[in-house]
C-alpha cells in the first residue's frame, strides 16, 4: 500500500482545506513532518486513520471524539479525503464525520449526518465503487487486507504507541497479538472443547446415578418379595456381581409364577361350576315367583269385568253425545240471539219516530230491508249537509285568534320600522372610526418593523461587549503563558545538556569501571592479558541510575515545555478571537453601543405591541360594519314581512265572516245547526242497523234449528234433551278409554305368562338357595385368593426384570461414556494447558508464542546493528507469576553482561530503538500473515526526544535503509537535529488566529 494525497479540511486544528502530495517524497524516500509542539502534526496522522477506517487512533479508549475543527464556522464543511494505492489499483476515499450546521428552514442547526464515498481510478478517470458505510468498509477490507489495528502497528505508529509492545505484561501482549492474528477462533476451540468436557462428565455422572439407583431399586424388589433364597448372605460389591446376584432372583420369580398359576387356572374351573348350578337354582325360583304372581293378577282381573262393561256402555254414548255437541249449542245462542235483536229494533224505531215521510211500523209498511234503507238515506242526506256547515263552525270558532293575529300584525309592523331606523343611524358612524384608527396602525406599523434590525444590533453589541471584556482578560494570561513556556524552555535545555553531560561522564568512566576489576595473574576481559601495569583511575564515576534519573528529569521538563506550549498557543488564539468577536471596541465604547441599541430595541418592541393592539381593533371595527350591514337587512325584510302579514290577516276575517252567516241559517249558530243535524244521523243509522240485525237473527235462528232436528234423527237420543245428559268431559272419557284398554292388554298379558309357567311344571313349593349360594361364596374366596398371588408374583417378576434389564444396558452405555470422556478430559485439558503443562500455556497461546518467537527474530535483525550488536530481544517462556498463562514474554539479551534482563530496564533511548525494531519485525511479521502485501509507505510519530547524538544518529541509519525498495518514511517529530539531517519537509505551523496550516512541501538549506 502507498499514500499519494491527502486533503483536509474542517478537522483537527485545520479550519481551511489543507492539501499534501505525498508523491512530492518519492524521490527522498523519507521525510520530515515539523512543527511546534500543538501545532496539529499528529492530527495529519488521525486524518489518515479516519479517512480509511472512520476511526482516530487518540481516541480509541474513550473520550470525546471531537473531529469537527472547533474553529469552523457553522457553514463550514468538515471532509478528509485520502488517496491511495494497492496493487489491486488506484483508490480515493472522502469521508466526513458526523456534525452540527445551520438548518435550511427555520434557523437554528440541525445534524448534518456522516458521510462517506470509495472511488477507483480507471482509464475514463474517477468511478465510485460504493457510497454506503458499510459498503465502504466493505471494499477497503478487500483491498487494503488490514484491519485499523494492524494499520496502526505496520502502516503509523503513533506516538509510543510502538513501545506499549515491548513494555507489555503478558496479558496485554496477549490481546494486542490477538487483534493483530486473528487468533479468537483458538480460543473458541479450547471452550467448546472445555463444553463438552464438561456435558460428558455430567452425563457420566448421571449414567453412573442412575444404573445405582435401578439396582437398588431391584434389591428392594427382591427382599419385599423374599426371592434371595441362598443368596440372603452374599456381599456383591460391584455392578458385575449385584447384577448377576439379581438374575438368579428373577429366576425365582419365574417359577413362582408358573406355579401359582396353575394354581389360579384350578380355582378358576371350580368356581365356574359352582356359579352355574346357582344360576340353575335362581332362574327356577324366579319363575315360581312369576306363576303365584301371574294366577293372583289374573284373579283380581275377573273381578272387575262388570265394571269394565258398564264404562264401555257409558264411553260409548258419550262419543256419540259429543258428537251432537256444537249443533245443540249453536241453535240454543241462535235463538238467544234473535229475541235480542228484537228488542233492539223495537226501540230504535221508536226514538226514529217523524224523522221519515211514512211510519215504517205501520199496517201495510215496506219490508224489514226497504224500511232500513229509508233511514239510511235520511242519514246521508244529513251528512252530506253537515260537511258545508263543519268548515264554518270551526271559522266560527277561531274569530277571536283572528282577531288577536290582526292585533300582532300591526304591533311587528311598528316595531320593525324602529329597528330599522336605529341600524340607519349606527351605520352612519362606523367609517369615521375606521379612517382614524388605521392612520394609528400605519404609524405604529413602520416602527415595528425596526424590531428585527434593532435585535440583530443588541446582540452585535452584547458579542463586542463580551469580547471586550474577554481582550482585557485574556492580554495578562497571554503574558503569563508566554514567560511559562519561556522558563519551561530553558529549564527543558539545561535538562538535555546535564543528561549530554552525564552520558559522556559515563562513557569516560567505562575504562576506570573494568580497570577496578582487574587482578594480577588474571586475564583481562578486553585484551587477554594476565599483567596490567597501567590501570586507568575510575574518576567521578557515573552510574545508569544517574543516567536514568537525569533522563527521567529530562522528560519531565520536555512534558512540561509541551505543556506551556500548548497553553500558550491556546491563550494566545482565545485571545485573538476575543479580539475579533470585539470588533476593535473597548469596554466603555461596547457598553455605550449596548445601551443605544437595547433602547432601540425596547422602543421597537412597544410598537410591536401597540401595532397588534389597533390592528385587533381595526379588525373588531370591520367584523362589527359587516354585522351590522347584515342585520341592517335583515331588518328590512322582517319589515316587508310584517306589512304582508297585517294584509293577509285583514283578509281571513272578511272571507270568514262571509262563510259564517251562509251556514248559519235560522239558527243562532252554525254550531246549533250541526248539532241537531249530527243527532239525526245518529237516530235514523242506529234504526236502520237494528232492523238489518233482527233480520239476520231471524235466519240463523231458521237453520241452526233445522239442522239440529236432522242430527237427532239419524242418532240414538230420542230428543236434544237426552243427548244433553249424555255428556261427559273430554278428561273424563279419556279416562275411561285409557281404563278400558289398559284391562284388556292386562288380561291377555297375564294369560299367555301363565300357559308359559305351567308349561315348565315347577314343583308348587319354594326352592332354597342358601346351600348353593354357600358353594359358590366358597369357591369365589379360594379364586380370588390365588388370582391375587398369581398378580403379585408377575408384577414382582415384570418390574424386576425391567429393572434389571435396564440398569444392566445403562451400565454397559455408561462404560462408552466412561472412554468418551476420558478422551474429552485428555483433549480440553491439552488445549487448556492444565493436566502436565507446568506452563499453563493454551492454545492460543502456543499459537501467538510461535507468531512471537518470528516477531522477535525479525526485530532481532535491526536491533543487533542499532545497537552495535550489544542488545538481542529474546522470546520467554518462562512461568508467569500468581498462575497467568506463559510463553508470550519478552526478555533483552545484553552482550555486554552475558544476561538476559527485563524489557523496562531499558533507558528511554535504549527503550526507543527496541519499540522500534520490535515494530518493523511486527509490521514484518503481520504484513507476511495478511498475504503478503507491500508496504510502501511508513509513518512513525515522535519518540527522537529521549536519544542522544549517537542514537539519533543510529535510528537514523535504519530509517535510511527503510526507504530502500522504494518506500517512503514519513517521520514526525520537533527534535532540530532531525530537521538538519532530513532535507525533505513537510511543516505545520498556527496562523495567528488559532488555526492551524500545512506548508506546501520544501527541502532544508
Amino acid at each position: 500500500m502507498q499514500l499519494h494525497r491527502l486533503e483536509i479540511e474542517g478537522f483537527g486544528p485545520f479550519r481551511g482545506r489543507q492539501s499534501i502530495d505525498f508523491d512530492a517524497f518519492a524521490d527522498d524516500g523519507i521525510f520530515l513532518i515539523a512543527g511546534r509542539t500543538g501545532a496539529g502534526k499528529s492530527s495529519i496522522l488521525d486524518a489518515v486513520c479516519f479517512g480509511l477506517y472512520g476511526g482516530v487512533p487518540r481516541y480509541e479508549k474513550g473520550g470525546e471524539k471531537r473531529l469537527r475543527s472547533d474553529h469552523c464556522e457553522p457553514d463550514d464543511v468538515t471532509e478528509v479525503v485520502v488517496e491511495f494505492s494497492t496493487v489491486g489499483g488506484r483508490y480515493r476515499v472522502t469521508r466526513s464525520p458526523e456534525y452540527l450546521r445551520p438548518a435550511k428552514r427555520g434557523g437554528g442547526l440541525t445534524k448534518q449526518a456522516a458521510a462517506v464515498s470509495l472511488e477507483e481510478l480507471t482509464e475514463g478517470g474517477w468511478v465510485g465503487r460504493a457510497a454506503r458505510a458499510v459498503d465502504v468498509a466493505n471494499e477497503l477490507n478487500e483491498i487494503l487486507q488490514l484491519t485499523q489495528e494492524q494499520f496502526l502497528q505496520v502502516i503509523l505508529l503513533a506516538q509510543n504507541r510502538f513501545a506499549d509492545f515491548l513494555l507489555a505484561d503478558s496479558r496485554e501482549r496477549q490481546a494486542l497479538l490477538r487483534r493483530l492474528f486473528g487468533t479468537d477462533r483458538f480460543a473458541d476451540y479450547q471452550t467448546r472443547f472445555d463444553e463438552r468436557r464438561r456435558e460428558a462428565e455430567q452425563a457420566l455422572g448421571g449414567s453412573r446415578a442412575m444404573v445405582d439407583a435401578r439396582l437398588d431399586e431391584a434389591e428392594r424388589i427382591v427382599g419385599d418379595a423374599d426371592l434371595w433364597g441362598d443368596d440372603a448372605e452374599a456381599v456383591a460389591d460391584t455392578t458385575d456381581a449385584r447384577v448377576e446376584r439379581l438374575r438368579r432372583a428373577i429366576a425365582r420369580a419365574d417359577y413362582r409364577v408358573e406355579q401359582l398359576g396353575t394354581e389360579r387356572a384350578a380355582a378358576e374351573k371350580a368356581l365356574a361350576t359352582a356359579d352355574a348350578a346357582l344360576a340353575l337354582l335362581k332362574e327356577q325360583r324366579q319363575a315360581q315367583t312369576e306363576r303365584d304372581r301371574a294366577r293372583s293378577a289374573l284373579a283380581a282381573l275377573d273381578a272387575q269385568a262388570d265394571q269394565i262393561a258398564d264404562a264401555t256402555t257409558r264411553r260409548d254414548r258419550a262419543r256419540a253425545a259429543d258428537a251432537l255437541r256444537a249443533l245443540i249449542v249453536a241453535a240454543t245462542r241462535a235463538s238467544v240471539d234473535r229475541a235480542a235483536a228484537a228488542q233492539a229494533e223495537e226501540a230504535a224505531v221508536a226514538s226514529a219516530a217523524g224523522l221519515v215521510r211514512a211510519d215504517p211500523t205501520s199496517p201495510g209498511a215496506t219490508p224489514d230491508r226497504m224500511r232500513a234503507a229509508a233511514y239510511r238515506d235520511l242519514a246521508s242526506e244529513r251528512t252530506r249537509e253537515s260537511g258545508a256547515w263543519q268548515q264554518a263552525a270551526e271559522l266560527e270558532a277561531g274569530a277571536a285568534r283572528r282577531g288577536a293575529q290582526l292585533t300582532a300584525a300591526r304591533t311587528a309592523v311598528d316595531a320593525a320600522s324602529a329597528a330599522l331606523a336605529a341600524l340607519d343611524a349606527e351605520h352612519e358612524a362606523l367609517p369615521a372610526q375606521i379612517r382614524e384608527l388605521t392612520s394609528e396602525h400605519d404609524l405604529a406599523r413602520r416602527g415595528a418593523d425596526r424590531l428585527d434590525g434593532a435585535a440583530q444590533s443588541v446582540a452585535l453589541a452584547e458579542r463586542q461587549l463580551a469580547g471586550a471584556l474577554d481582550v482585557e482578560r485574556l492580554g495578562a494570561a497571554v503574558v503569563a503563558a508566554a514567560a511559562a513556556e519561556s522558563a519551561a524552555s530553558d529549564a527543558h535545555t539545561r535538562a538535555q545538556a546535564e543528561l549530554a553531560h552525564l552520558r559522556r561522564r559515563r562513557l569516560d568512566g567505562y575504562a576506570g569501571e573494568l580497570a577496578s576489576a582487574l587482578v594480577d595473574g588474571e586475564p583481562c576481559a578486553v585484551c587477554g592479558a594476565t599483567a596490567h601495569p597501567a590501570p586507568a583511575a575510575h574518576a567521578d564515576p557515573v552510574s545508569a541510575d544517574d543516567i536514568e534519573a537525569a533522563e527521567i528529569a529530562r522528560d519531565a521538563v520536555a512534558a512540561a515545555e509541551r505543556a506551556a506550549s500548548r497553553a500558550l498557543a491556546e491563550r494566545t488564539a482565545e485571545l485573538a478571537a476575543a479580539r475579533e468577536r470585539s470588533g476593535g471596541l473597548g469596554a466603555d465604547d461596547a457598553r455605550a453601543r449596548l445601551a443605544v441599541a437595547v433602547a432601540a430595541r425596547d422602543a421597537a418592541e412597544a410598537d410591536v405591541a401597540r401595532s397588534r393592539e389597533l390592528s385587533a381593533r381595526l379588525d373588531d371595527l370591520h367584523r362589527g360594519l359587516a354585522d351590522l350591514e347584515q342585520r341592517r337587512a335583515q331588518a328590512s325584510d322582517a319589515l316587508a314581512s310584517s306589512r304582508t302579514e297585517l294584509s293577509l290577516a285583514e283578509q281571513r276575517i272578511a272571507d270568514a265572516d262571509a262563510a259564517i252567516a251562509r251556514a248559519r241559517g235560522d239558527h243562532d249558530t252554525v254550531a246549533d245547526r250541526l248539532a241537531e243535524a249530527h243527532e239525526q244521523i245518529a237516530i235514523a243509522t242506529a234504526a236502520a242497523e237494528a232492523i238489518e240485525a233482527h233480520a239476520d237473527a231471524a235466519g240463523r235462528d231458521h237453520a241452526a234449528g233445522a239442522e239440529l232436528t236432522e242430527a237427532l234423527e239419524a242418532s240414538v237420543f230420542a230428543d236434544a234433551t237426552e243427548a244433553q245428559h249424555a255428556m261427559i268431559s273430554a278428561t273424563e272419557l279419556s279416562a275411561l278409554d285409557e281404563r278400558i284398554t289398559a284391562y284388556a292388554v292386562d288380561v291377555k298379558k297375564e294369560r299367555a305368562l301363565l300357559l308359559d309357567l305351567e308349561m315348565r311344571m315347577l314343583p308348587e313349593e319354594p326352592i332354597d338357595l342358601a346351600p348353593a349360594e354357600q358353594r359358590a361364596q366358597q369357591a369365589r374366596d379360594a379364586w380370588q385368593g390365588a388370582v391375587d398371588a398369581d398378580s403379585r408374583a408377575r408384577s414382582v417378576q415384570k418390574s424386576l426384570s425391567a429393572t434389571v434389564d435396564s440398569a444392566a444396558h445403562a451400565h454397559a452405555a455408561s462404560a462408552e461414556q466412561a472412554a468418551e470422556f476420558e478422551v474429552l478430559r485428555g483433549l480440553a485439558d491439552a488445549l487448556a494447558g492444565r493436566s502436565g503443562n507446568t506452563h499453563k500455556m493454551n492454545l492460543e497461546t502456543f499459537v501467538l508464542a510461535a507468531e512471537l518467537e518470528e516477531i522477535v527474530s525479525a526485530a532481532n535483525l535491526r536491533l543487533h546493528d542499532m545497537s552495535d550488536g550489544r542488545y538481542q530481544l529474546r522470546h520467554s517462556d518462562a512461568l508467569a507469576a500468581r498462575g497467568a498463562a506463559s510463553g508470550l514474554g519478552i526478555v533483552v539479551f545484553d552482550a555486554f553482561t552475558g544476561q538476559t534482563r527485563p524489557a523496562k530496564s531499558l533507558s528511554g533511548g535504549e527503550t526507543f530503538l527496541s519499540s522500534l525494531a520490535l515494530a518493523l519485525g511486527l509490521a514484518e511479521v503481520v504484513t507476511a500473515r495478511a498475504g503478503g502485501i507491500r508496504l510502501d509507505t511508513l509513518f512513525i510519530d515522535e519518540g527522537f526526544g529521549s536519544l542522544d547524538a549517537d542514537t539519533l544518529e543510529t535510528a537514523m541509519r535504519t530509517l535510511d535503509e527503510l526507504r530502500q525498495g522504494g518506500r517512503t518514511v514519513g517521520v514526525i517529530s520537533h527534535v532540530e537535529a532531525m530537521q538538519e539531517q532530513i532535507p525533505a519537509q513537510l511543516r505545520v505551523r498556527t496562523v495567528p488566529d488559532g488555526h492551524s496550516v500545512i506548508d506546501a512541501p520544501r527541502r532544508a538549506v
